[in-house]
């Protein structure tokens, strides 16, 4: 049974760092891409991190560029997101998502999310 379930949300300070944790099981994790996902209440689905199935190149978008940091532990079938420097803007449900590297990750492996909230 594929399984992708994600922790290490809550609630954290304007100004601070989080790091979201995703425990995969069910499929052969080192062969996937991975990425995170997030939604905020009212708005569509964004990605915010991605990282090759051979972890040597990641991408993200400008809006977390230089704040967010996605990696990867094959041994543990775990991906990370180390997310500093929170703004307000960053509150969200966080997802995250495995799919081959020729698949749409919308037909991938999704997780059921964390909640992220940035408030003082």
């Amino acid at each position: 049974q594929v399984q992708l379930v994600e922790s290490g949300g809550g609630l954290v300070q304007p100004g601070g760092s989080v790091r979201l944790s995703c425990a995969a099981s069910g499929f052969t994790f080192s062969a996937y891409a991975l990425r995170w996902y997030r939604q905020a209440p009212g708005k569509a689905r964004e990605w915010v991190a991605f990282i090759t199935s051979a972890g040597g190149s990641t991408n993200y978008p400008y809006s977390v560029k230089d704040r967010f940091s996605i990696s990867r532990d094959d041994a543990k079938n775990t991906v990370y997101l180390q997310m500093n420097s929170l703004k307000r803007e960053d509150t969200a449900v966080y997802y995250c998502n495995a799919a081959l590297p020729n698949q749409d990750p919308r037909q991938g492996h999704w997780g059921r999310g964390t909640q992220v909230t940035v408030s003082s």
